[in-house]
């Protein structure tokens, strides 16, 4: 009878595997060039930068595990210089779950110190973790320009970079900016709506009119739809710390629509996070400083 249950334990394991394979079976890597050295891969997850040059490969971030194959294959398709550096905005594995597969292609993996710790809480391969870990900054000089990394408190996460391309004026969010779509604030691991919005302050004093913006997830950006993100934000913080004020529950501003009406009607809600959940997530932030 224990054979039994094992065995049938032991089929259930590899159906769930095969489906979560196969959702990514139909998955294309989209690449788009933003300038001379620079590119935007699109696929299932978080948006990935790409430097080339004759220094060799830079890589931000790397989407699912399952996808790595087909990463790579598009990232050849730029360059065939070899693979150098491999740097996780954060620790999702949206982001990060194709880190062992990068490393064995040749990519050192760099992070905040926090993307490692709690990459190491997960019981991750040792193989996927970062080599090479940063505190509050760091700066990458590859394929001539200077990159300039910047730790964000407690924003998506505890561990969140913002990385800005100084010669190409290109600037890669990571989760701190979700294009056109409320964004997802992990709160269990360190984030907050005040930490949020300071990071996207951040982002902006970084850039200019000209900057080509990669969010964490949407389509590429600028520093007009940047702003507007910014204002999104604040008008929910000031709505939804208006509502606590008043003594408003957690479900008085989980269902009361009205909180996030504006931006509802342009679709801020259609993504990972709706609009319930949003209200639910500033009224948790805000509540804690309250």
């Amino acid at each position: 009878m224990k054979s039994l249950h094992f065995l049938y334990f032991f089929l259930i394991i590899i159906s769930t595997s095969i489906k979560a394979q196969g959702r990514f079976d139909t998955v294309e890597i989209k690449t788009t060039k933003l300038t001379e050295h620079t590119y935007m891969l699109e696929g299932a997850g978080g948006n990935i930068g790409v430097s080339v040059g004759d220094d060799g490969i830079f890589v931000i971030d790397d989407q699912f595990a399952p996808l790595s194959e087909k990463i790579l294959t598009a990232i050849k398709a730029i360059s065939d210089q070899p693979l150098k550096f491999l740097i996780n905005t954060h620790y999702h594995g949206d982001h990060s779950g194709g880190n062992e597969n990068m490393a064995k292609a040749g990519a050192t993996i760099i992070a905040h110190e926090n993307v490692k710790k709690r990459l190491v809480e997960k019981q991750t391969s040792k193989n996927a973790l970062p080599v090479i870990t940063f505190n509050d900054k760091l700066n990458i000089t590859i394929n001539n320009e200077s990159i300039a990394v910047f730790h964000v408190a407690n924003a998506h996460t505890d561990g969140d970079a913002l990385l800005y391309f100084t010669e190409s004026n290109v600037l890669h969010t990571g989760d701190t900016y979700f294009n056109g779509r409320y964004p997802y604030i992990d709160l269990d691991s360190g984030g907050s709506v005040k930490g949020y919005i300071e990071a996207v302050k951040k982002g902006l004093m970084l850039i200019d009119d000209r900057t080509k913006i990669i969010p964490g997830h949407g389509k590429l950006a600028n520093k007009e739809d940047y702003k507007n993100f910014l204002e999104m934000l604040e008008t929910l913080q000031k709505s939804i710390q208006k509502a606590i004020n008043e003594g408003k529950t957690e479900d008085d501003v989980k269902n009361d629509s009205s909180l996030t009406k504006t931006y509802d009607v342009l679709g801020y809600g259609t993504g990972f996070i709706n609009s319930e959940k949003i209200r639910l997530t500033f009224y948790k932030s805000l509540k804690v400083n309250d």
